[in-house]
């Protein structure tokens, strides 16, 4: 039998990130340079938002903003965190639970790595925590008139 690991051991430590006052347009340049999806927003190494594509997209660019507008005014400030103890199967369960692909971990109130659903995927030991993390991620939305799709 497989001992259970926790994040700490399998997220990841070297976490590109942004700081509230920067601009989106530097935030897009640093996810097309590192090929991310999304950035923690961090001051003095606290967690203060997570800033996606999606959020660049829907609260900003959709309402006529433009690349000078500042991280803080499209993050997602509302945060679900890991610590470095939780267990891995834990994690996945709480991603899926709250439909996010990607997961900070803190401790002592510090931004200390970020560990996404392909982390579990690549491990063949969590292959099955990412595809039921996945599932509910994925499940579709419920449009009002189904009949126009």
């Amino acid at each position: 039998m497989t001992q259970s690991q926790n994040l700490g051991q399998i997220m990841s430590k070297n976490v590109v990130s942004v700081e509230p006052n920067q601009s989106l347009q530097e935030a897009a340049a640093l996810m097309e340079q590192h090929n991310l999806g999304a950035l923690p927003v961090v001051q003095n190494g606290k967690l203060m938002g997570i800033l996606t594509d999606r959020d660049i997209t829907l609260r900003s660019t959709a309402h006529g903003k433009d690349g000078h507008t500042q991280c803080s005014e499209c993050m997602t400030s509302a945060i679900i965190s890991g610590r470095p103890d939780m267990e891995v199967h834990e994690a996945a369960t709480m991603m899926g639970k709250n439909q996010i692909r990607r997961l900070p971990v803190v401790e002592n109130d510090q931004l200390v790595g970020m560990i996404a659903l392909g982390d579990f995927a690549t491990n063949n030991i969590y292959a099955n925590e990412a595809g039921q993390a996945l599932s509910s991620i994925s499940v579709p939305s419920n449009p009002q008139n189904p009949g126009n799709l």
